[in-house]
């Protein structure tokens, strides 16, 4: 039997390999059980209502924004509010520089959610969005978001509905109640379109020539044979900064004599 010398053997145990560890388990990341859709019930375009998600809450994104029109409103400060949708909530985006070369004299307040129905902006407009505040004149362009799925008489109700709450709230105020923008890239089959038309010949007849003015800016929006580009709406919907101007352009001498 060979001795070995004690170094030796504290050489070979410092340098003998660890022996092999099991690694531990990966630990699966948490999934989050999926939250149901809830069927609501339908909303009626002239019946008020707030806007809901898929789980039946109250939108949030709805909510927060309406709680800073109302806070603008009870400042008291706008004398010129405009009420819609995306399209109109477009002015603090890609019209924004539009918005204030063209109406920033006239302290101007934009009240666009989107994804709205005229039934949300009936909700917004009567529960605390028109307190407070006393404008000289509001721009009114809603209906779109209704266009899928309500019939052009229940959407023109909904628009109705809005013009009489706000003239009733705000009877010192005139009224520019604007046309449905057309959307969809060709005129020509295009449902979309056939019903907003029918919606704005509904609501013209709301033009009394003293409170209320009704006025249909979509043709300047299209092109000669009536297509829309992507250059005035990039999907054929929402505005570019080349299409709020147009709007801001088409307005202007009606608001400039409704703000005196």
């Amino acid at each position: 039997m060979k001795f070995i010398p004690t170094a030796l053997l504290f050489l070979l145990f410092i340098t003998a390999p660890a022996p092999a560890q099991t690694p531990a388990p990966a630990t699966k990341p948490a999934v989050k059980p999926a939250v149901p859709a809830v069927k609501l019930p339908p909303q009626p375009p002239d019946v008020a209502a707030q806007k809901f998600g898929p789980d039946g809450k109250v939108n949030a994104g709805f909510a927060m924004s309406h709680e800073r029109f109302v806070s603008i409103a009870k400042e008291g400060k706008a004398q010129l509010v405009f009420l819609g949708d995306s399209i109109t909530a477009g002015w603090a985006g890609g019209g924004k520089d539009v918005w204030a070369k063209s109406f920033g004299a006239y302290t101007p307040a934009n009240f666009g959610i989107g994804g709205d129905r005229t039934q949300h902006v009936l909700w917004r407009i009567q529960n605390g969005e028109l307190d407070g505040i006393k404008p000289k004149a509001f721009v009114i362009m809603i209906g779109t978001n209704n266009s899928g799925q309500d019939p052009a008489e229940g959407i023109a109700k909904g628009v109705t509905a809005i013009v009489e709450t706000v003239r009733a709230k705000q009877p010192q105020a005139k009224i520019l109640l604007l046309a449905v923008f057309p959307r969809g890239e060709k005129a020509a089959p295009n449902p979309g379109r056939d019903k907003l038309k029918q919606v704005n010949a509904i609501i013209a007849k709301l033009d009394d020539g003293k409170n209320i003015h009704f006025l249909d800016i979509g043709d300047k929006f299209l092109q000669p044979d009536g297509s829309l580009t992507k250059e005035i709406m990039p999907d054929f919907l929402h505005l570019s900064p080349a299409g709020y101007q147009i709007w801001a352009d088409a307005i202007g001498p009606k608001l400039a004599e409704l703000m005196k």
